[in-house]
Order: C-alpha cells, then sequence, then structure tokens
C-alpha cells in the first residue's frame, strides 16, 4: 500500500514517512473478502472455550463490510509526524512528537503483538501536551513510537536475526539519532521485552523504564506455572491470583505463540482472509477476548469496534499477518520471568493482563523500583484501553529523573 523504499534513502538518514493513502480497490477486495468467508459450523459449547466464538465473528464481519470506514484511520495517522531511518539494513518505521514543553523527557514506547503504533495513539497528546490533560508542564515527554520490523508500516527483515536484542540495539541507535542522549522507555508485550533488554545494555543512556507486563515471575514459580502443576505452598493473595493467572494462561491460551514460536510460515491463512487473520488477532489471551468482544454486540468497554478493526485492517493491509508472528521464532528469551534490570523502574498492575504483577514479586525483580500501582480495570492493551490511568502511571514513574 505505501512503497516507502521509492523514499530518497541515506545511511543515517531520517525520512518523512509519506501519507497513508490507501487505494480504494484495496478497501473493496478487503470487504468482498470479508463477505466471501466461508463459515465454520457453530462451536459446540455455551462459551469461548473452544474459540473465538461463531456470532462474535460474524458480528465483527458484518460491520468490517457494511459500516466500518478505514479513511477515519487514515486520518488520524496522517495528523501525526511520521518516518522512516535505516538502521542495521533495517527500514524502521516510527512516529516522534515533540512536546512544547522546554524540558521534556525523551521517551520511547513499544507496542506487542497482535499490536501496532494503532495502540499508542490515545497517549500522545497526554504524554506531550500533559497540561490540556490535567497535569503539569514538568510531566511532558518527546514521544518516539517505532514499529517493530514486520509490523505495520515498518518492512519484514530479509534476513534472520531480528529478535528482541537486535530490536532492542536498534532503538538505542534510533533514539540517538534523534538526538537523544539520555532517555527513557516504556512497553508491554513484545515492548515489555524490548524495553527491558534495551536497559540491560544500555543503562546509561536508559535512565528508567516502565511496563504494564513486567517480568517479575521467580524462577521456580514460573516453572510450575509453565507445567499447570498446583501452586507452590505458601502462596496467597496477589501471588496465588498471579500464579493462577500464568498457571490458565500456559494451560489454555497459549497456542498462537506456540505456533508462531515454531511454524509462523504455516500461517497462510493470516494473508489471505481477513476473518483468519481477525480471528486470529483475538484470541490473544482470555481477558483480552472476553473484554474485545462485547463491543460487536453493543456493549464497547475499553475499546470500540473501530479501535479494534483499525489494527486488524492496518495488519491486512500491510500484509503484516505472517511477517509479525516471525518474531516469536526468533525470540529465546522468557515474557514474565526476573531480568536483573537495574535502573529505575516503574509498574502498572492492571487486573486483565496476562498475569497481575504483585508488588512482591516486583520489587524483588527491581531493585531500583520507584512507583508501583494496582488497578481495578484494564488489561492486557493497557495504553489503548485505559490511556487516561496509563498516562498517569508513566508520569509518575520517571517524575523523580526530572
Amino acid at each position: 500500500m505505501i512503497d516507502v523504499a521509492q523514499q530518497p534513502n541515506t545511511s543515517a538518514s531520517i525520512r518523512p514517512f509519506p501519507p497513508v493513502n490507501v487505494p480504494e480497490a484495496e478497501l473493496v477486495e478487503l470487504r468482498r473478502r470479508v463477505e466471501a468467508t466461508r463459515w465454520p459450523t457453530r462451536e459446540l459449547v455455551p462459551d469461548d472455550t473452544q474459540g473465538v466464538q461463531l456470532a462474535v465473528t460474524q458480528a465483527l464481519a458484518r460491520y468490517w463490510a457494511s459500516e466500518y470506514d478505514w479513511r477515519k484511520c487514515e486520518a488520524k495517522l496522517n495528523a501525526i509526524p511520521q518516518f522512516v531511518t535505516e538502521i542495521d539494513g533495517q527500514d524502521i518505521h516510527f512516529i516522534h512528537v515533540r512536546s512544547k514543553h522546554e524540558h521534556a523527557l525523551p521517551l520511547i514506547v513499544t507496542h506487542g503483538w497482535p499490536g501496532s503504533i494503532i495502540e499508542q495513539l490515545k497517549i500522545i497528546e497526554p504524554l506531550t501536551n500533559p497540561t490540556a490533560h490535567g497535569a503539569s508542564a514538568e510531566d511532558a515527554f518527546h514521544l518516539v513510537i517505532p514499529s517493530i520490523p514486520g509490523y505495520g508500516f515498518s518492512p519484514e527483515p530479509s534476513t534472520l536475526g531480528w529478535d528482541p536484542q537486535r530490536i532492542a540495539r536498534a532503538w538505542i541507535v534510533l533514539m540517538e539519532r534523534l538526538g537523544y542522549d539520555k532517555f527513557v522507555a516504556q512497553g508491554g508485550d513484545w515492548g515489555a521485552s524490548i524495553t527491558q533488554v534495551m536497559a540491560l545494555q544500555d543503562p546509561i543512556r536508559v535512565l528508567g523504564i516502565h511496563s504494564n507486563m513486567p517480568g517479575t515471575v521467580p524462577a521456580a514459580i514460573l516453572a510450575q506455572a509453565t507445567a499447570g502443576a498446583p501452586p507452590p505452598p505458601g502462596l496467597a493473595g496477589d501471588e496465588l491470583h498471579a500464579y493462577e493467572q500464568l498457571s490458565d494462561f500456559y494451560t489454555k491460551h497459549l497456542g498462537y505463540a506456540t505456533e508462531m514460536a515454531n511454524r509462523p510460515q504455516t500461517l497462510y491463512g493470516l494473508n489471505d482472509s481477513p476473518i483468519a487473520l481477525a480471528a486470529w488477532i483475538l484470541d490473544h489471551d482470555k481477558d483480552s477476548y472476553q473484554l474485545i468482544a462485547p463491543a460487536f454486540s453493543g456493549n464497547p468497554g475499553g475499546l470500540t469496534r473501530d479501535d479494534v478493526l483499525d489494527n486488524i485492517t492496518l495488519y491486512w493491509l500491510t500484509k503484516t499477518g505472517v511477517s509479525s508472528g516471525r518474531l516469536y521464532w526468533e525470540n529465546k528469551l522468557g515474557f514474565f520471568d526476573v531480568k536483573n534490570v537495574n535502573v529505575l523502574v516503574g509498574v502498572s498492575a492492571f487486573p486483565h493482563e496476562i498475569y497481575t504483577a504483585p508488588q512482591s514479586w516486583s520489587e524483588r525483580a527491581y531493585p531500583k523500583l520507584a512507583y508501583y500501582k494496582k488497578h481495578d480495570i484494564g488489561g492486557h492493551f493497557a495504553a489503548w484501553e485505559q490511556p487516561q490511568l496509563f498516562s498517569e502511571d508513566v508520569r509518575a514513574s520517571f517524575r523523580s529523573l526530572r
């Protein structure tokens, strides 16, 4: 849809990203494919234990084919400064919004799977222009939001090796190239892993990190949870709840990650069928699905139908269903284990995250834990679902670094 290669490219140059303008024929073809879906029969259970339910998916399809307007998303994207630069042989797309406030702190925010820069659009204004959102000028950030290679507008890598460590190194180069010698970083999902690795690779430049999916789980506890074993003796309260969340995820809801970590190329349907792509994205984790599904029956919560379809449509139009999955194949790191990060850390614990990190584990995992907050609402896509709470936590996490 957008040929970044046509833009002039010199080493270390930063080029404007061209306006998004999808040919109408591509949108017509998308609707045609949605309407031509060959549907399976209804699931044989009254709940979602067999997967994404037929009624939810058909409601999504009806809206996608007849009412959804991608042009509204285009307009939002085109109103934001976006750029491309080549790092380590790979074109990287990124949003870069500088605050009008003089002493703003540079911040890089990284999305995850099945997300994209769409996840972060709601936090741009609160973080770069805090005085318009109930905060002070001292809370302002210069904001950088890159697209992970193979996701959205960052082209898929043509060579092997783009794992979280390499992406983290590229992000550090990106921030240096933008003139930010010292900065802070935030991430959830893959972004959480990449952000923690950045702190390990360069604890001088990376002053602090914030995570809404932190690595805090003690090794012995994580081993038992992944095996679906009974909880270790002595766990209670938030720690027991976190163990139960992890055990449920690893034993019942990890199928998508297992497939992409082992056989991502097999998922041809993600590039061929919009509905296959949508169902695959909706089935990320139990709580996310249960928060999103009601939007398609007229009961939106943190995310609307347009929110969800903006992200899915971006995957479809950029043909990144399979390429995004290859990051799982490249990765050799754990998601929830302790990484020995030794810079300032802030943690947001949302109740519908894959696991709600207990304060006790967070304090042990991060010796320089500066901020911890447990919320009553919110899930895996925190910046997207709860942008106000998310922005407040990010401001508070890094306030001591001003």
